[in-house]
């Protein structure tokens, strides 16, 4: 993906800096993560290296280009509902992951340095059927 500052898009396009808002749930925004996923026209996406052993600060700041993360920043739907960068930690806030969810999908150590999109795919989709369970997600989803 070609990337451009504001001010040069200024010169060959109209830039609205508004735009309507988006309202996807948890379980849409990673189904569209994983349509996504399995129609990148890249079937090897990098993974992001050591994502357990980095510094809080450092690894929401973790990003890289190809990674599964940048893939879905790149859907226009997904910035619309909310999404505004490729890092780690937008990708954790974003999709309402836990670290140990998405370490799971874009860490080195499960996958070395590449992973195929379609396995993601599918991991990301079990991940969007899953329902939390246990007494405090009951609580939760019952007082909102």
């Amino acid at each position: 993906m070609e990337q451009h500052a504001l001010e040069q898009l200024k010169t060959i396009a109209k830039v609205s800096p508004t735009y309507d808002h988006l309202e996807m749930t948890r379980r849409e925004r990673l189904e569209r993560w994983a349509d996504i996923l399995e129609r990148s026209p890249k079937p090897f996406l990098r993974t992001l290296h050591e994502t357990e052993y980095q510094p809080i600060a450092d690894r929401l700041a973790l990003r890289d280009d190809d990674t599964p993360i940048s893939v879905a920043f790149a859907d226009p739907i997904l910035r619309a509902a909310g999404m505004e960068n490729d890092s780690y930690g937008e990708a954790r806030r974003f999709f309402e992951l836990s670290d140990e969810q998405l370490h799971d999908l874009v860490c080195f150590c499960h996958f070395g340095e590449r992973v195929s999109a379609a396995t993601l795919a599918r991991r990301v989709r079990k991940m969007a059927a899953h329902k939390p369970g246990g007494f405090f997600a009951q609580l939760r989803a019952f007082f909102g």
